[in-house]
């Protein structure tokens, strides 16, 4: 695929990142782009509605075998909870409600991520604003390896292990390259979280939360879906930190795979971020995109050029908070 990046320490710059100049030029050119901005009203009642299934799914597996408790977690209710997760991650731009109703959105997403079992979307949404505002930001954006995954997952076999272990780097490394105060969104999150999953065990037993939980950490581990956490913002091609995936799996996964769109307009929905590609196609038709996830997935562990150091990083400057 052209100039690949090589292994040993990531790929540093030292230029800003390239979302915002765009962002500026497409709105020039194209104004009407603010008309797709805000929130989106299908939303609340789609992510209601898989929340519903998966409880239904909790009284339908209770009986089952744990082969069968596995095998559905993998294939049906992880790939809701991973699909729910990727909802909390527009929530957490304010598109269900709105920035006017920012706490509907915050309660919102703590309804959403009620199968996937454990508390997630309030820290999520505490570390997703840096990933924006400071992408590939030393220390700061923590969706960034840490030295030792870069150095230590280097082999296909090592990789491998590493993106079934995904789900734990992801949760952790947020506590070693940016610990941030425990907020009261987050303790709400945990006590609501806790309680939903505690009456699910009173009510049908172990194996519906063992379903919810080992389908959310199979499926945001080695899975198809799992794809995007590679094709987002590792690089494949040198130059490139950023990468649209346009293939049915966003039907799946609310237009994560816009991912281009959406780093240069985060509050637009993704439901209506092809919109974005359709009105400013000039500039991201020339842009590399991925095709499959699942070649991502492949590639990414037998191209000996390609790991976890396969990242831009930048030194940012702190924003003032307002």
């Amino acid at each position: 695929m052209g100039n690949r990046v090589t292994r040993g320490d990531f790929e540093w710059v030292y230029t800003e990142q390239p979302h915002t100049q765009r962002r500026k030029e497409i709105l020039a050119k194209y104004p009407r782009i603010k008309a797709l901005m805000g929130p989106d009203p299908h939303l609340k009642w789609i992510v209601s509605g898989m929340v519903f299934m998966q409880f239904l799914a909790c009284y339908l597996v209770k009986d089952l075998s744990w082969k069968w408790i596995f095998f559905w977690a993998y294939a049906f209710g992880g790939c809701i909870n991973h699909s729910l997760t990727l909802a909390i991650h527009d929530i957490s731009h304010n598109v269900a409600f709105g920035n006017k109703q920012a706490k509907w959105n915050r309660w919102f997403a703590v309804f959403a991520n009620l199968p996937v079992g454990v508390p997630y979307s309030a820290s999520f949404k505490k570390y997703h604003i840096d990933h924006h505002r400071y992408l590939g930001g030393d220390s700061l954006d923590v969706d960034i390896p840490t030295d030792f995954e870069g150095w230590f997952f280097c082999t296909p076999l090592r990789k491998l292990l590493w993106l079934f272990l995904q789900p734990l780097f992801y949760s952790l490394r947020p506590l070693y390259v940016n610990p941030k105060a425990i907020t009261q969104m987050e303790i709400f999150n945990a006590l609501v979280q806790f309680s939903v999953d505690f009456i699910i065990f009173y009510l049908w037993g172990l194996k519906p939360i063992i379903y919810l939980i080992a389908g959310t950490i199979l499926c945001m581990g080695l899975h198809p879906i799992s794809g995007h956490f590679i094709a987002e913002h590792y690089m494949f091609l040198k130059g490139y930190e950023t990468y649209s995936y346009y293939g049915p799996l966003n039907w799946l996964t609310f237009n994560v795979g816009y991912h281009m769109e959406h780093h240069d307009f985060p509050s637009i929905p993704g439901s209506k971020l092809p919109m974005v590609k359709k009105i400013a196609a000039e500039y991201y038709d020339n842009l590399p995109y991925h095709q499959s996830w699942i070649r991502v997935l492949w590639d990414f562990v037998f191209d000996d050029s390609i790991g976890p150091y396969s990242r831009v990083k930048r030194k940012c400057k702190l924003a003032k908070e307002s």
